[in-house]
């Protein structure tokens, strides 16, 4: 599998790629004003490096899908936080997992069509085990989360069932009215 050769502008320095960054994002400034603008600070620089109109665009284009993947990411994110306010966790754990395999599935397709190399893939599986690993803590928190509520839930109903008899049985109330309290509380 090939490696991706690095672009002019992967070897801009740090700051003149965000100079470069920031003219593409001004939707006042065409990509050619931006190759001038940026060819003119390497060259005050004395940088011998020079971008060409087409580097330039080919990194614009790359940067508005990886932008747009990231708002359709967000976007999926949001309509999904909205969904699972009223859902089970069990529910969650089971989308979350599906997700997991979702994406492990396109890291394989990536691999397959040699996106990933053997040097960067690693490091994209051992993100996606912290991932996972992250995902079942996550979802056995929730679960003791979901218990422990359960537990106060209960105690509370206690209490109330406590206080319900002391007064009841202060106020005259028969033992059969204060059982059907009971039932209706329990």
């Amino acid at each position: 599998m090939g490696k991706r050769q690095q672009s002019s502008i992967d070897l801009l320095p740090d700051e003149v790629r965000d100079q470069l960054n920031e003219l593409l994002r001004d939707r006042k400034v065409t990509q050619l004003d931006a190759v001038e603008r940026i060819n003119q600070i390497l060259a005050d620089m004395d940088n011998p490096e020079r971008l060409s109109k087409s580097a330039v665009n080919r990194y614009a284009v790359r940067m508005e899908h990886i932008g747009k993947r990231m708002r359709e990411s967000r976007e999926v994110a949001d309509a999904l936080i909205g969904k699972l306010g009223s859902q089970p966790q069990g529910q969650i754990g089971s989308m979350v997992n599906e997700i997991l395999r979702s994406v492990s599935f396109e890291l394989s397709l990536q691999l397959t069509d040699g996106e990933l190399d053997e040097k960067n893939a690693p490091a994209v599986a051992g993100i996606l085990k912290d991932l996972a690993l992250t995902t079942m803590r996550l979802e056995k928190a929730a679960n003791l989360n979901v218990e422990r509520e359960k537990e106060i839930r209960a105690q509370a109903l206690l209490e109330a069932a406590e206080k319900v008899d002391t007064a009841a049985t202060a106020a005259g109330v028969t033992k059969e009215v204060i059982a059907k309290i009971h039932e209706a509380l329990m």
